[in-house]
C-alpha cells in the first residue's frame, strides 16, 4: 500500500497512517509501516511526528474535524427531516467504511488509554456544537419541540460500550456495519419505513 499523487509529506503520512490504523487497529501499524506507505524515512516520520500517538491524535483530530464540518452542512440544509436522518446515515457509513473491530477496541478499549482520553476530549468539544445545530433545526420544525439533544448525546455515548461488547461484535460482519445499525436505530427508530 502506497499513498501517491501530488500530496505534501504531512499529508502522507496522515493518509498511510490513517489507512493503516482503520484496516490494522492503532498497536497492530508500525512507524516502519506507516514510512513505507507514505514513501518516507523514519527520520522523515520523527521531523513531523514524535510518536506514533502523536501522529492517530492528528489523524482523529482531523476525521472528526471532516465530520462536523458534514454534519454541519446537513443540519443546515434545506430538506426534510427524513432526508436529513438519510443523509447522517450515509455520511457514518462512509466515515466508518474502512474502520475494523481493531481500531475500535484500540480507541475505546483500556490498551488504548491516552488515545481514548483524547477521542474522549474531542467528542466533548464536538458534542455542544451537535447540541446548538440541533436545537437550531427544532425551531426551523424539523424536529419535535420536546425531543431534547442532550439525549441523543448520551446515548452516542453509550454506543462506545456497545462498540466493544464482544457477544455484539459477533453478530455483525465488520464495525461498520454495527456502527451504521446503531446509527439508524438512534436516529431512526425501528420501524420498517422505506429505505432510501
Amino acid at each position: 500500500m502506497k499513498v501517491s499523487g501530488k500530496t505534501t509529506t504531512l499529508d502522507r503520512l496522515l493518509e498511510s497512517g490513517r489507512m493503516l490504523f482503520w484496516k490494522y487497529g492503532f498497536s497492530k501499524v508500525s512507524v516502519e509501516e506507516i514510512c513505507r506507505g507514505a514513501g518516507v524515512s523514519k527520520m522523515t516520520f520523527y521531523r513531523y511526528f514524535s510518536s506514533k500517538t502523536i501522529l492517530a491524535k492528528q489523524i482523529l483530530e482531523r476525521a472528526v474535524e471532516e465530520g462536523i464540518t458534514r454534519f454541519m452542512g446537513i443540519m443546515e440544509s434545506d430538506v426534510p427531516t427524513e432526508e436529513k436522518m438519510r443523509r447522517i446515515i450515509l455520511m457514518k457509513m462512509e466515515g466508518t467504511a474502512d474502520i475494523s473491530r481493531e481500531f475500535i477496541e484500540d480507541i475505546y478499549s483500556s490498551r488504548g488509554e491516552e488515545l481514548q482520553h483524547y477521542m474522549m476530549q474531542l467528542t466533548g468539544k464536538t458534542a455542544g456544537m451537535i447540541v446548538e445545530a440541533f436545537r437550531q433545526a427544532q425551531e426551523k420544525g424539523f424536529f419535535r419541540k420536546d425531543f431534547r439533544p442532550e439525549m441523543l448525546i448520551a446515548m452516542s455515548m453509550k454506543m462506545i460500550d456497545l462498540l466493544t461488547d464482544e457477544h455484539l461484535n459477533k453478530l455483525y460482519s465488520n464495525a461498520n456495519e454495527m456502527i451504521v445499525e446503531m446509527t439508524r436505530i438512534i436516529t431512526c427508530g425501528i420501524g420498517a419505513g422505506k429505505e432510501k
